[in-house]
């Protein structure tokens, strides 16, 4: 089975500190090696990914109200708090090789990755970040993050300058120019986050840096513009 059937959680499925479900415990021994945490907008929109390409997964969804709504629609995941060890167990986590941690809650979310990493350290574990502070302490725990709105704002910001003239690739290069430097940024300033005037002036000169480098891109295209 591509998704495993949901449990729908009732009252007493949904007091705190339950045991997992016997359902639960019957898909981590499918043994899926991506397990998805958190099925929000942010968790949802990998599942569908994964399941176009028929790619087995587990879902873990702390909220029993967020459970009801996508069982509604026909979504299909399980009841269970991803901060909890006994939950990763049963849902076959030594066989994960992928963990997407997809709680909107910041705190919820390293708890969850602080576990993963103690239980599973040898598991890529993929994490959705609130805010740069957010990002660096996941990267603490050696996670990749991956921040809400950056390729949502990135991709807005390419639309205004191809409506403003500027042709698409040229719009795409300075997109992606800025999405490389910011992560070169995002990855320097992980090194001393705990210095706020350094942050401060990190933050400063990437941004000359950032201006003298679309200068360049632009001095470059009018030489290479024939008269």
């Amino acid at each position: 089975m591509l998704l495993h059937r949901l449990l729908r959680p009732g009252p007493a499925a949904a007091a705190a500190g339950h045991a997992p479900d016997p359902a639960l415990d019957a898909a981590g021994a499918q043994r899926p090696q991506v397990l998805i945490a958190g099925m929000g907008r942010f968790g949802q929109i990998v599942a569908r990914l994964l399941t176009a390409q028929h790619i087995p997964f587990v879902a873990l969804e702390p909220d029993p109200d967020t459970v009801e709504d996508l069982w509604r629609f026909g979504n299909q995941l399980y009841y269970g708090d991803p901060s909890r060890p006994e939950m990763l167990r049963a849902a076959g986590g030594e066989h994960i090789r992928v963990f997407v941690m997809a709680m909107g809650d910041p705190d919820s979310n390293l708890r969850a990755v602080r576990l993963v990493r103690h239980l599973y350290p040898a598991a890529r574990v993929l994490s959705r970040a609130r805010n740069r502070q957010h990002a660096w302490k996941l990267m603490d725990l050696s996670s990749e993050p991956f921040r809400e709105v950056l390729g949502s704002s990135l991709e807005v910001g390419e639309r205004v300058l191809t409506a403003l003239g500027i042709p698409g690739h040229v719009a795409r290069a300075h997109v992606q120019r800025f999405r490389e430097h910011d992560d070169n940024l995002l990855r320097t300033q992980h090194l001393l986050y705990d210095d706020e005037a350094a942050v401060i002036q990190s933050s400063r000169a990437a941004r000359d840096e950032l201006m003298q480098l679309f200068q360049a891109d632009a001095d470059k295209g009018r030489e290479q513009t024939p008269d």
